[in-house]
């Protein structure tokens, strides 16, 4: 029984030392260079920190190094957390503070800025493998040790770290490999960035079967015609893509001038797909299998899937399938019983290995959505709240409804919409602000109480603070934002008089 991922990467190093592994724009490595780089750097860290199961902070970019620090720190018996280098200054601090990590390395070049031993990934695989050292750190693991931690949007202003374990990830590429039938001849090409969960299929799917993983540049996602390109280039025949970057094919009707020519496998998560592009898809590519994936970060990425068998309408619901092997999905009532019958909506639920350990020190968070099944009064099993509402079709395949919070999908991230609202309302020229957002057409609508319009300022003030894919894409300004019989402000107003009325006139 596999307890660890590096047996996945030893495992392929021995059967094939001079396949690739992992390539970006500038180059590749095979995989006995990738395990023995590994080791390196694993040996050093190791030897440095002198600590097991304690955070590694990487900054990454899209490239080799970034993968190639993952697995050294992995090695060390640490754990490690991606932080995107483009990340707002203000937004690092917060994950700094939660994570106190035991070092940093960088991997993206430039310089690390923070009070906490830093290192190049030339710098840690520099070194020796100390093959005692490496030895004794893997007989004591087991396979509920952390491997990474992902910081995803928090409600209250600070991003929560997803903690996941080998087990679960180990559990994610079985059962991926069992639902689609992977092979070592795929070559997967990445698009999700290093800090978005998506990755975590890449790269360890890739690993598990020995296959190749391309990592696409970024810049191709804004050139869809080089984009096709590369993929024909590279010859990628297996996809794990956000909604988001699927649309950008369709929105500029790229594969109308080229098609790619070795796409398989076509598998996309992270916001509901408009059948609308799916079928732009399916129409150019009809041979591919296209696989709509379903699964917050909290539960290692996907916990459901739906194998696309039949034709749908612009304007119908795509379901989100069924549970993968080995996890059980539920949906639970207001009263907290089980929901089996069709057409009605509950909280989806999940329970088995693929749950996170909880958020990285932060224990009422943790308990707020990792708790006890109300359904199971023998024994205490724990289960994750999805806080997504969905419902049994007719023929009983799972079909999201909507959030049951502020949390949305948006750009294939996650986000809570009280992040965005903390940081408007901190704002020193804000009266009062909220977020709608509007699902049908993916946007965010931030309105504020104000002196007098001032959008330009507003989006100053989130550039210090979040991500742009975290900003709001309409602000309506109001010189008094409504209010409810609670003195508080009527979403459902705004969002009635407002935004569906802007519908109705185009």
């Amino acid at each position: 029984m596999i307890t660890n991922v590096l047996e996945y990467l030893e495992r392929a190093a021995e059967e094939h030392p001079d396949k690739k592994a992992f390539s970006d724009e500038h180059g590749s490595v095979t995989y006995g260079k990738l395990e023995e780089a590994a080791r390196r750097g694993g040996s050093f860290l190791a030897g440095t920190l002198q600590e097991r199961n304690r955070p590694v902070a990487v900054m990454i970019d899209r490239n080799i190094s970034t993968l190639v620090a993952f697995m050294s720190i992995v090695y060390s018996g640490n754990f490690y957390c991606p932080i995107d280098v483009h990340l707002p200054k203000g937004r690092q601090e917060l994950i700094m503070e939660t994570l106190q990590p035991a070092c940093i390395i960088n991997a993206a070049g430039g310089t690390a800025e923070y009070d906490v031993k830093t290192f190049s990934v030339e710098e840690i695989i520099s070194g020796d493998i100390r093959e005692e050292v490496l030895a004794d750190i893997r007989n004591s693991a087991i396979d509920t040790d952390p491997l990474y931690a992902i910081f995803t949007s928090g409600s209250t202003g600070v991003p929560k770290g997803v903690l996941v374990c080998h087990r679960s990830v180990i559990d994610l590429a079985e059962q991926f490999d069992r639902a689609f039938h992977f092979t070592e001849d795929m070559i997967i090409g990445n698009q999700a960035p290093f800090d978005f969960d998506v990755s975590t299929k890449d790269i360890y799917v890739c690993l598990s079967k020995g296959a190749s993983l391309e990592v696409i540049p970024k810049k191709l996602f804004s050139l869809p015609g080089l984009l096709v390109q590369y993929l024909d280039d590279r010859k990628i025949t297996t996809i794990f893509w956000a909604v988001s970057a699927m649309r950008i094919i369709e929105n500029f009707k790229a594969f109308d001038k080229m098609t790619p020519g070795y796409l398989r496998q076509i598998m996309f998560s992270g916001e509901v797909m408009s059948n609308k592009v799916l079928n732009y898809w399916r129409r150019y590519i009809p041979d591919a299998m296209y696989v709509n994936l379903y699964g917050p970060t909290e539960i290692t990425c996907n916990c459901t899937y739906y194998i696309v068998d039949r034709e749908f309408a612009d304007d119908e619901a795509l379901p989100i399938g069924k549970a993968f092997r080995n996890t059980g999905v539920f949906l639970l009532g207001e009263d907290g019983n089980r929901i089996k019958e069709t057409g009605k909506e509950g909280e989806l639920c999940v329970r088995g290995s693929s749950l996170a350990l909880g958020y990285y020190r932060n224990p009422e968070k943790t308990e707020e959505v990792f708790t006890v099944n109300p359904c199971n009064g023998s024994y205490a099993e724990k289960i994750y709240h999805t806080g997504d509402m969905a419902r049994y079709n007719a023929a009983h395949e799972l079909e999201f409804c909507s959030r049951k919070d502020y949390q949305i999908k948006h750009m294939g991230h996650r986000i809570e919409l009280g992040e965005i609202e903390i940081i408007v309302n901190s704002l020193p020229f804000i009266d009062a602000a909220c977020c709608i957002f509007d699902s049908v057409n993916g946007r965010i609508y931030l309105f504020y109480q104000a002196g007098e319009a001032c959008d330009k300022k507003i989006i100053e003030g989130l550039k210090e603070k979040l991500p742009k894919y975290m900003w709001p894409n309409r602000y309506c300004f109001m010189e008094g934002l409504p209010m409810n019989k609670n003195g508080k402000i009527d979403r459902v107003r705004l969002k009635e008089e407002y935004i569906e009325k802007r519908k109705r006139e185009g």
